[in-house]
């Protein structure tokens, strides 16, 4: 795989993680130090900050569970209206030509909080898979987590 110079990424690099991110994330007070960018009665979306694109958003409950069947209806309806929403922010900030959204439910499912259920959209447009990831084995991410973050979140206010 080729390098490609990135040096702001090294915080999370060396950030040694300890637990659960969401559950972290879900107890933080600081939405902007882990990028929560909505939070409602039983679930909350957050940035990934290793995203497959730009504006890769992930959508979990603050119950702590890896079986979508121990979710109440009250709470797998939350957790499809902060879809909703965050999907409504991306379109509004990004505005991407289309989604993949979906979830990966066991560690063998290709779930890397295989204990924390959660859903991942992905804003996609034309031409954003180039010749990069295929002949180079590099992925470019064309905007900050900070700049995103502060940008979907103006939108609230």
């Amino acid at each position: 795989m080729k390098k490609l110079w990135a040096p702001w990424r090294i915080g999370y690099v060396q950030k040694q993680s300890k637990g659960c991110i969401f559950c972290r994330a879900a107890k933080a007070k600081q939405d902007n130090k882990y990028y929560v960018v909505h939070r409602s009665k039983f679930c909350f979306s957050i940035l990934n900050t290793f995203p497959y694109n730009n504006g890769h958003i992930m959508i979990a409950p603050y119950r702590h569970t890896g079986d979508i069947n121990e979710l109440n209806n009250e709470q797998l309806l939350d957790l499809i209206k902060v879809l909703k929403i965050a999907q409504g922010q991306l379109d509004k900030t990004l505005k991407p030509q289309a989604y993949n959204i979906g979830i990966n439910i066991g560690k063998e499912a290709g779930a890397g909080f295989a204990n924390h259920l959660h859903i991942h959209i992905v804003p996609r447009w034309k031409g954003d898979v180039n010749f990069m990831p295929v002949i180079y084995d590099t992925k470019i991410v064309s905007q900050s987590l900070k700049q995103l973050y502060n940008k979907l979140t103006s939108r609230k206010k």
